[in-house]
């Protein structure tokens, strides 16, 4: 059977979740590099900032040829405006990839219940298969008051079927003890607790049916309010865009770059490693080659990779330092 003629029925959709640094995009690379190699497989990735990085991430190590659909929403959460970019985007997914499985990360500062509200409207009942729902927390955070006093944060854990401890080599004996105490007090009472390193997870912690009612997923976008400004959708002559986001307690700083932009590998490389951030993410074309980066509150790790479109950057921070557009344009050759 083609599949252009196939029904799309009863896709297994598991949505992967967790709070900003987590390692929810590793653990969803790993997953792809484990996928069965006959199946085709969709990923749905929302991201806080404008500029969206996500997806050239995954589509430069996983593309189209080795079975895997990306789909990128960025500039806050999703499911805002009544969840219409989650499902213009997510029908369009579907009908490109007809999967045999499908991935759901929303962005770490947006609300699982709104993504859950979304699945759970008639359209796709019939069309996808919710399975379980994982959330990735860095059990460190547990100390922190900033983090166990987040609604997201805690929403991310609520909903949980299974809760991922990730980055277990920089636990001390406590903290996977916290993490279980946390998850027994504020999850659901059947959520599993694993632990893991580098996002590493099997593909078996997929399986199964989430135990969550659909019915009890309300809806909070009234509550969240996200501040977008954004310059244009294509390049200017100035061989760069660059737009802001607001929410949450947190504000982004994006930019993209034309391809004839060409960073200095060396001052790349220190501004990067200098950054003050809670999160940044780039792709970023040099003249050593192509790069992604991955900064944490823990480290800051480069790839070569075989080439991307354009570069991107993405910064995420309680504060953004005013300073930073200049001092990155000056890496650029």
């Amino acid at each position: 059977m083609k599949l252009d003629s196939m029904k799309i029925r009863a896709v297994p959709t598991n949505i992967i979740t967790g709070f900003l640094g987590v390692g929810k995009t590793s653990a969803i690379l790993h997953l792809l590099k484990n996928k069965p190699v006959d199946e085709r497989w969709a990923v749905l990735v929302n991201e806080f900032g404008e500029i969206g990085v996500d997806g050239s991430l995954f589509e430069s190590q996983y593309p189209q040829s080795k079975g895997v659909f990306v789909r990128e929403v960025p500039g806050g959460c999703m499911c805002c405006a009544a969840g219409l970019p989650m499902q213009v985007a997510l029908n369009h997914l579907l009908s490109q990839a007809k999967p045999n499985r499908l991935l759901i990360e929303p962005t770490g500062l947006g609300h699982p219940k709104e993504v859950l509200q979304v699945l759970s409207t008639e359209h796709y009942q019939e069309t996808l298969s919710l399975k379980k729902i994982l959330t990735l927390v860095d059990a460190r955070k547990l100390n922190d008051e900033r983090y166990i006093r987040h609604e997201t944060f805690n929403q991310q854990i609520a909903i949980a079927d299974v809760v991922i401890g990730n980055k277990l080599d920089l636990y001390d004996e406590k903290d996977k003890a916290n993490l279980a105490s946390y998850v027994k007090e504020l999850g659901q009472s059947y959520a599993e607790v694993l632990c893991s390193n580098h996002g590493q997870i099997p593909l078996s912690v997929l399986n199964g049916s989430t135990s969550i009612r659909l019915s009890e997923a309300k809806h909070f976008s009234d509550n969240i309010q996200y501040e977008t400004q954004l310059s244009s959708s294509d390049i200017p002559v100035s061989g760069f865009i660059q737009a802001v986001n607001e929410g949450e307690g947190f504000r982004s700083i994006g930019w993209r770059f034309s391809p004839e932009k060409i960073f200095n590998h060396g001052k790349l490389l220190t501004f990067m490693n200098d950054l003050q951030a809670e999160r940044m993410k780039a792709v970023c074309i040099t003249d050593k080659g192509v790069f992604c980066y991955n900064l944490t509150q823990d480290t800051l790790t480069e790839l070569e990779i075989d080439d991307c479109v354009e570069s991107r950057i993405e910064i995420i921070s309680e504060n953004l330092d005013s300073g930073l557009n200049a001092c990155l344009m000056d890496c650029l050759n």
